[in-house]
């Protein structure tokens, strides 16, 4: 403890609260389609969201804390869109079955080492064109916001250049700050029905039903192993955190999947997008205290859990075009440090250049995302490049 007392920081403090900000804000919207196409009601919402908080919040706590790293969880986004097109017609009990499902697979898969020793053979180059493919959308899309809300994101830019020249650990804090003053200043900002409401638990017993097992359940683990934990371990990597080990990782995110899931804790993973947040060095310039990031991301994310529909319907107030620069702004630095490190090697160049355009490109088969396609492209061209 007093170890913590030293490296916290403001800086570090606000990347947490960012990350929970970006997480919560962009793709929200998609686990409520998740929880309704199961059947679920406004209760059995609401329990999720309680749940997915707690989760998220206890696991990035306990790893950050541990292996002295922001170690930043999530919950499956891909798998809840896979969720909100495969649970219809299916019912709740069931669901929950498919979900502990997955929970198991992931258990066996952490304990078993195998994860671990693949990531292992995958190149820093091509780890690095992985993250920097995942990422650049959202560098992209300060610019795309520009167009739809001009003064916004230009006063959000201006804030986060003077802070880069004068207060470069506080950036990402000042640019939220300027950003709100600003849509509170243009009426974008409109929080008069937000209420307090905490989140109360709604346990489901679970069913198993083979086809909804092996239809929903075989998915949602090969999604989020793919879609997810791939990249999430790379944007660890990419930082420099090679003492982190993926294995217990996998076995408690499993264990957390598997003791929430009758609440609507569907899945839970490696971060990626908002990991990358804290992992940066917008974070804190020393590596090493980092990790007070992971740790202040997973108190943000309790109390969102605790408060429930409260904390929905005041991301869901947010300008679109707030979240987005906001997003984009607090990723610069880490897309610029993986296209460094993925360029960098010559001789892998032309890998870490294909998997960094397949995995930007966004494209998906066989409802597998693009970053694992990337890594398979980037790989291969290894392969076949070498003499």
């Amino acid at each position: 403890m007093p170890q913590l007392g030293k490296d916290l920081s403001l800086s570090a403090i606000s990347a947490g609260f960012v990350a929970v900000l970006v997480g919560f804000a962009s793709s929200v919207a998609i686990v409520f389609q998740a929880a309704q196409a199961a059947g679920a009601d406004q209760a059995m919402m609401i329990s999720w969201i309680g749940a997915l908080g707690l989760g998220m919040g206890l696991t990035c706590i306990g790893f950050s804390w541990y292996y002295k790293a922001p170690v930043i969880t999530a919950w499956s986004t891909p798998g809840a869109a896979l969720l909100a097109s495969s649970l219809l017609g299916v019912p709740i009990a069931e669901a929950i079955g498919a979900f502990m499902f997955c929970a198991a697979l992931t258990i066996l898969l952490g304990l078993s080492g195998g994860f671990d020793r693949l990531m292992r053979r995958i190149p820093p180059s091509i780890a690095s064109a992985m993250l920097a493919g995942i990422l650049v959308q959202f560098g992209l899309s300060i610019f795309t916001s520009l167009q739809t809300e001009p003064l916004l994101v230009i006063s959000m830019l201006l804030s986060y250049l003077l802070a880069r020249r004068w207060l470069p650990r506080y950036a990402i804090m000042l640019v939220l700050l300027a950003g709100l003053l600003c849509a509170s200043w243009l009426n974008k900002l409109d929080i008069s029905t937000v209420a307090l409401s905490f989140s109360q638990p709604v346990f489901v017993w679970p069913q198993f039903n083979l086809g909804v097992l092996l239809g929903v359940g075989l998915p949602l683990f090969i999604v989020t192993m793919t879609s997810q934990n791939i990249p999430g371990i790379a944007t660890l990597r990419a930082s420099g955190y090679q003492h982190v080990p993926v294995s217990p990782i996998l076995t408690g995110t499993g264990l957390t999947s598997l003791l929430l899931a009758p609440l609507g804790g569907f899945a839970f993973n490696l971060a990626a997008i908002t990991a990358a947040i804290c992992t940066g060095p917008e974070s804190h310039t020393d590596s090493s205290k980092r990790y007070v990031a992971g740790l202040s991301a997973g108190i943000f994310y309790i109390l969102a859990g605790l408060a429930g529909a409260s904390v929905v319907a005041l991301f869901m107030a947010l300008p679109n075009a707030l979240v987005a620069s906001l997003a984009g702004l607090a990723l610069l630095g880490t897309i610029g440090t993986s296209l460094s490190v993925a360029l960098q090697e010559s001789s892998e160049r032309d890998a870490a250049l294909l998997c960094f355009l397949i995995t930007a490109s966004g494209v998906s088969f066989f409802a597998i995302g693009a970053a694992f396609w990337g890594l398979m492209g980037g790989m291969l061209t290894l392969l076949f490049s070498k003499k």
